[in-house]
């Protein structure tokens, strides 16, 4: 009978012992399930702040476009101001031309700033989290493909 109660302490110390492993390992899963979650969450935000960042530095790439663009315009404008006023000793009519120049230009540079207030508002609103605007494709492949001179 004593061999029988020996196997019986021996078996019990075994189950204790797989029990207190069973225990340790338990503790073990919840701890990585609970630094796994938190590394998800982080993930996340990491992902969702580099996309805010990534549309906010397209929206100043189109910005810089349309500003690199209206700034070439700038110069041309004037050189055609210069030549109808030229013109404008043969046919005095160029006057006109002139002025309407000079209008075409001030409404250019009234939408340009507006444009340009509204793209700083969405750059801001990009990086702080508030929007994540989804630019269209053909927008950015337009600006790609019509560099500006």
């Amino acid at each position: 009978m004593f061999g029988k109660r020996e196997l019986v302490d021996t078996l019990s110390r075994d189950l204790a012992r797989a029990r207190n492993k069973r225990e340790t390992l338990a503790s073990s899963v919840t701890t990585l399930t609970a630094q796994i979650a938190e590394l998800e969450v982080r993930l996340s935000a990491e992902n969702e702040r580099l996309e805010r960042e990534r549309a906010a530095s397209k929206i100043e790439g189109i910005k810089k476009d349309v500003t690199d663009r209206y700034m070439a315009f700038v110069p041309v404008i004037g050189r055609i101001r210069d030549a109808t006023e030229v013109a404008a000793a043969i046919v005095p009519e160029a006057h006109k031309i002139n002025e309407s120049l000079g209008e075409v230009a001030t409404e250019v540079a009234k939408a340009i700033d507006g444009l340009s207030v509204e793209l700083d508002r969405r750059i801001e609103a990009a990086r702080v989290g508030k929007a994540v605007p989804e630019l269209p494709q053909s927008l950015t492949r337009s600006l790609e493909f019509h560099p500006a001179k």
